[in-house]
């Protein structure tokens, strides 16, 4: 099957296509904002420039299109030549397909990188993919978002226990027996 638009109609159509204020994102940001949590957006200082950041919870938030960033698209490498095997929510053109193979290829190896750099600095990384904002499963995704938010400023806040050794006392007037 060929592409039913020409080439400058289709490169006017991904050309159009931004990284900032997506619809995805704005459902996110919208869902945040409604039930009290504060965020910034694009934090320039941080890897990646995460489409939301929570300083409160040292949190980012990725909100990841399907097809720019191949979810679940497998990318095995067979006998030397790189192949990529589509999704349900990833289907890769069959024009140009050696440039958006490489494309997709690339934003999962930085968003890779940009997550390793993120938790060597001490932050958590989320992902939220634009298929799980779907209507039939946005209000399960973004329910686990909270969760998950309140869970690491929890985990963040709590206590930190240190271990004794069963050795020594605890206190200076115990006895050792």
């Amino acid at each position: 099957m060929s592409d039913t638009i020409t080439t400058q109609q289709r490169h006017a159509n991904m050309a159009a296509i931004h990284s900032k204020d997506t619809k995805p994102e704005m459902v996110v940001r919208k869902w945040l904002w409604g039930r009290g949590y504060r965020y910034r957006l694009n934090h320039p200082r941080l890897p990646g420039k995460p489409d939301i950041v929570m300083l409160k919870y040292r949190t980012c938030i990725f909100v990841n299109g399907c097809f720019w960033h191949g979810h679940n698209v497998a990318l095995p490498q067979v006998n030397g030549e790189k192949l990529i095997v589509n999704s349900e929510c990833c289907k890769i053109p069959k024009t140009n397909r050696d440039f958006w193979v490489a494309k997709i290829r690339r934003n999962q190896e930085r968003d890779k990188a940009v997550k390793q750099q993120l938790a060597s600095m001490g932050w958590h990384s989320i992902v939220i993919w634009e298929c799980e904002l779907k209507p039939k499963v946005r209000e399960r995704t973004l329910e686990s978002l909270t969760y998950t938010l309140n869970k690491i400023f929890l985990q963040d806040r709590s206590p930190k226990r240190y271990d004794t050794p069963e050795d020594a006392p605890a206190m200076a007037a115990e006895d050792i027996t």
